[in-house]
């Protein structure tokens, strides 16, 4: 059975539709209509969310798996999502749930308080809205969240960044930290594999950096033959260090064939390590390369003197320099510059581990 949640970012048109106002898509709705996402639709005369309280499952993952390098390092993060989503990603990395149409492979039930709870039991630091993007289940996610904060738990979105202002503005108002997919550094990406828009994704970024206390970096799946260009890796770095600062962390992550861009070949190693270098080069202070085995990409370095901060294995860390004392935290060891990042005390050793948990109604 669906969860019909009243929603608030939604107007009525003067030819009797209802638009949905929380992305930029703008669905305008009939009666018993849904929007683009799936999740969201048009009940009597209002707007619901379909799937609150339910969810596709839940995860504890490493923080890093996020991906986060700066955000409580080796620490647990309870991840779970719905189902829908307010793109079409013909290469979509989670489509069996993104994509999903079939509500009774939701959990029955889930409340934000049995989230936040089943966070503190488990020993988790922070709880990861992700899988799908928590952008059209946002009811849902900012009522874990104001549950989770309750309980002295950190709240982490997992987005594409495709969000309307106003609602954008509450959205981001419950989160602590952030990874926004920066897919690609042209229009025709996000229009021709997306239907989207990149503009508004752009003004995500800025939003975040320039309104916003919440720690954020950025993901950039790198697609052979659609957004692996030199020039536009270059582009985009440089967008990024002019608009966001040198400081917000750039991940360029490996594709594998998937969903409906079966026809690609997987991301060489050495594009990643290419793009990594370019965004050094352009002033970015902490650049990674993901889902490869590449040791040095995915360590942290001091910005100040160059050492290693924290050495990485996939998502396990093998190193850790950064010293707590007095009032400053997570000091470089050898020089004492502070890397930019959210580290409230020693690393955690979650370690590369991913562990289902079943969340039981009580």
């Amino acid at each position: 059975m669906e969860s019909n949640f009243p929603t608030t970012y939604w107007h009525k048109l003067d030819d009797g539709r209802v638009q949905c106002d929380v992305c930029p898509r703008f669905c305008k709705l009939n009666e018993g209509q849904r929007g683009l996402c799936f999740v969201r639709a048009r009940q009597h005369d209002q707007i619901v969310l379909t799937t609150y309280g339910r969810s596709s499952g839940f995860c504890i993952d490493p923080i890093e798996k996020k991906p986060l390098n700066h955000f409580l390092p080796g620490t647990p993060v309870l991840s779970f999502g719905t189902a829908g989503c307010n793109l079409t990603c013909k290469f979509c990395q989670n489509w069996d749930i993104s994509k999903s149409r079939e509500f009774d492979k939701l959990q029955a039930e889930a409340s934000p308080e049995m989230i936040a709870d089943a966070a503190v039991k488990s020993g988790c630091r922070s709880v990861a809205f992700t899988y799908n993007d928590p952008v059209i289940f946002m009811e849902y996610a900012i009522d874990v969240a104001k549950a989770c904060h309750a309980r002295g738990i950190k709240t982490v979105a997992v987005t594409a960044g495709y969000m309307a202002a106003e609602a954008r503005r509450e959205f981001f108002s419950h989160m602590d930290a952030a990874n926004v997919d920066l897919k690609a550094f042209t229009q025709d990406f996000y229009h021709r594999l997306c239907s989207s828009e990149l503009d508004k994704v752009l003004e995500t970024l800025v939003y975040l950096k320039n309104e916003t206390d919440v720690w954020f970096e950025i993901t950039n799946l790198i697609i052979p033959g659609e957004n692996d260009s030199d020039a536009e890796i270059d582009a985009k770095t440089r967008w990024v260090f002019k608009n966001l600062g040198p400081d917000v962390p750039m991940h360029f992550s490996a594709f594998h064939p998937d969903w409906k861009m079966l026809d690609k070949p997987r991301t060489p190693k050495e594009v990643l390590v290419t793009a990594r270098q370019i965004a050094l080069n352009n002033g970015i202070r902490y650049a990674y390369t993901g889902n490869v085995h590449d040791k040095p990409g995915a360590s942290t370095y001091c910005p100040a003197c160059g050492d290693v901060l924290i050495g990485r294995d996939w998502y396990e860390l093998s190193t850790w320099n950064l010293t707590f004392a007095g009032n400053y935290t997570g000091n470089c060891k050898k020089c004492g510059a502070k890397p930019a990042g959210v580290f409230d005390g020693p690393a955690g050793d979650w370690g590369r581990k991913r562990v289902p948990l079943r969340i039981e109604p009580q």
